[in-house]
C-alpha cells in the first residue's frame, strides 16, 4: 500500500473486522509512538515521495514559491530519502511508485526521475495526481443504518464490499455525467447541488434509490441477500433491475427517471453465465439508447457494465496487458475486482500494479440530504492510494465504460476493436455491429450477404436481452 497524505480529509478509523485489514496493535506504547511518528512524517514533513504531473499538461503553471523556513532544508532532506525507498521500508509501505506512467481512469499522470530529485516539482507534481485520486467518490462498510428489509443487519461489515465497489463504480459515472471528467472536489461549501445528490442517492436507507437497501432489493433473483458475498455478474444484473425499476418508478410519478443514462451489461455466451467472450452489440446500445429517449432516435449517454471471467483459480496471466489497456480509454470507469473473496474498486495501473480505492474500512452510516450544500462529504473521499498486484486478481471481475455521446460511443468501440487485434485470439470482449440468434447462426443458408450478423433490436426488452431462448456468439 502507498499511502498518500491527505488534502484536507480526514481518513476515518478502520475497523478490525474489515477483510484484509489487520487488526490494530496494543501491544505496547513504544508501537504506539513508532506509529505516531510515521504518521506525522507522512502527514506534516512532505507531501508526497514522488511527483506525478499529468500529461500534456504545463506543470510549470501548478509550482510553488519554495518555502524559506528554516525547517526547509529537513523537508527536502527527508524527500529524498523517501525517493530512495529507504523510507518507504521504515514507514512499512509495500513501494514507492515508480517513474512509470499512471494511468487512472483513462487519464495519464507521467513520472521523472528529475522530478523525484526536485522537492518544488514534487509538492505540485503530486498534487495534480492526488486532487483526482481523492476527488473520487469512495463508499466504504458502513454501520448503523436502518436494517435492511426483514433481516437484522443494520452494518454491511464482512459481506458488502462488492456492493461498495459497484456503488464507486457508478458514482464515478454520475460524476463524469453531471461534473465532467475534469471535475474536482472543492475546499469550500455550499457545494454543488448536482455533487451533493449523487452523494444522497448512495445513502443507506430505502429512501436513496441507489442504497444497499435497494441494490439487495434488486438482485434477489441473482442470489443478493444482506449477510451474502454477492459476484461481479450477479452485482451487474442487480443494478440492471435496479435501474429499469428505479426508472418505471419515476416516470409514473413525474414523468421523469433520475438515471441520467442507458445502461448496458454486456454478456456473451449463454447470457454470460457460462463462458465466451462478452460481445458489444452497437445495435443493441442503439436501440438501448432509443427506449431511454423514449422511441427518439437520437443518441443518449450510455453506462456499459462488462462482467468477466478471466482464468479458474487465478487469472489468465495473458489477460492483464489487455485489463491494463482498458484503464487507457478516456471512457473507464475502472474494474470491480480484487484478491478472492475481497472486492476492491480498481481504478488505475502503474507497471503490474492495480491502484484501487478500498471499501474494507468501517465509517458510521450518514444521512446527507440532497437539498443540503454545507453537509460535511469527507467520509466519502479519501486519499490513501493502495496497490495489488495484477496477477493477485480475482479472474471475476466486471469493466466499466462512460460514452457521453453517440462521438464517445464511436471511439470506445474504435478503441475496443483495436484491443481484440492485440489479444492473440483470447479478447476481454469483442465489437459487432449486429449479432443473431444461435438457431440461425447454424444455419449456413440464413447467412447475411455482407457477413455481417443480425438481430431485430425490436425485440429487445430494454435492458440489452432478447425473448429469444438463446444465444450463442461465434
Amino acid at each position: 500500500m502507498t499511502s498518500l497524505p491527505g488534502r484536507g480529509v480526514s481518513p476515518s478509523s478502520s475497523d478490525p473486522l474489515c477483510e484484509g485489514n489487520a487488526a490494530p496493535s496494543s501491544s505496547s506504547s513504544s508501537g504506539q509512538d513508532l506509529k505516531q511518528l510515521k504518521n506525522s512524517i507522512l502527514s506534516c514533513v512532505f507531501s508526497s515521495p514522488f511527483s506525478i504531473s499529468e500529461a500534456h499538461q504545463d506543470s510549470s503553471a501548478n509550482r510553488s514559491l519554495k518555502p524559506h523556513s528554516g525547517s526547509y532544508a529537513w523537508s527536502r532532506f527527508l524527500r529524498r530519502i523517501a525517493c530512495t525507498g529507504s523510507m518507504w521500508r521504515f514507514l512499512g509501505a509495500s513501494k514507492a511508485l515508480t517513474s512509470s506512467d499512471v494511468w487512472f481512469l483513462g487519464k495519464c499522470y507521467k513520472l521523472s526521475s528529475e522530478e523525484l530529485s526536485n522537492s518544488s516539482d514534487c509538492e505540485s507534481g503530486n498534487a495534480t495526481f492526488l486532487e483526482d485520486f481523492s476527488s473520487r467518490i469512495w463508499i466504504t462498510y458502513r454501520k448503523g443504518f436502518d436494517a435492511i428489509s426483514d433481516s437484522k443487519y443494520t452494518s454491511d461489515v464482512n459481506w458488502g464490499c462488492m456492493v461498495r465497489s459497484s456503488q464507486m463504480l457508478v458514482a464515478q459515472a454520475l460524476i463524469f455525467h453531471h461534473l465532467g471528467r475534469s471535475w474536482r472536489k472543492p475546499s469550500q461549501k455550499p457545494y454543488s447541488p448536482e455533487y451533493i445528490g449523487i452523494l444522497h442517492m448512495f445513502g443507506d436507507s430505502e429512501a436513496c434509490a441507489f442504497s444497499i437497501h435497494n441494490l439487495l432489493q434488486a438482485g434477489k433473483s441473482y442470489g443478493l441477500a444482506a449477510g451474502s458475498w454477492v459476484g461481479p455478474y450477479a452485482m451487474c444484473r442487480a443494478w440492471q433491475t435496479l435501474v429499469c425499476t428505479n426508472r418505471e418508478h419515476h416516470e409514473a410519478v413525474d414523468g421523469n427517471g433520475n438515471f441520467p443514462m442507458a445502461l448496458y451489461v454486456v454478456s456473451g455466451d449463454e447470457d454470460g453465465e457460462r463462458g465466451g467472450a462478452p460481445v458489444v452489440c452497437i445495435d443493441v446500445a442503439a436501440q438501448l439508447c432509443c427506449d431511454f429517449n423514449k422511441n427518439q432516435s437520437t443518441w443518449s449517454p450510455i453506462l456499459l457494465l462488462v462482467p468477466l471471467v478471466l482464468g479458474l483459480d487465478k487469472l489468465n496471466p495473458r489477460y492483464i496487458p489487455l485489463l491494463k489497456e482498458t484503464l487507457t480509454f478516456p471512457q473507464s470507469l475502472g474494474i470491480l475486482g480484487g484478491k478472492p473473496g475481497t472486492s476492491t474498486y480498481i481504478a488505475g495501473v502503474q507497471d503490474d500494479r492495480a491502484l484501487y480505492l478500498d471499501p474494507h474500512e468501517v465509517q458510521l452510516a450518514v444521512d446527507i440530504a440532497a437539498d443540503n450544500l454545507e453537509a460535511g462529504t469527507s467520509s466519502y473521499h479519501c486519499s490513501t492510494v493502495r496497490d495489488l498486484a495484477l496477477d493477485l486478481i480475482d479472474p471475476s471481475l466486471a469493466i466499466g465504460f462512460y460514452c457521453r455521446d453517440k462521438d464517445d460511443f464511436d471511439d470506445f468501440c474504435s478503441r475496443a476493436s483495436e484491443l481484440v487485434d492485440k489479444a492473440n485470439g483470447a479478447p476481454l470482449f469483442t465489437v459487432v455491429q449486429s449479432v443473431q440468434p444461435s438457431k440461425q447462426m447454424y444455419n449456413e443458408e440464413s447467412s447475411s450477404g455482407d457477413g455481417m450478423d443480425s438481430i431485430n433490436v425490436e425485440g429487445l426488452d430494454g435492458s440489452g436481452e432478447t425473448g429469444e431462448e438463446e444465444w450463442q456468439i461465434l
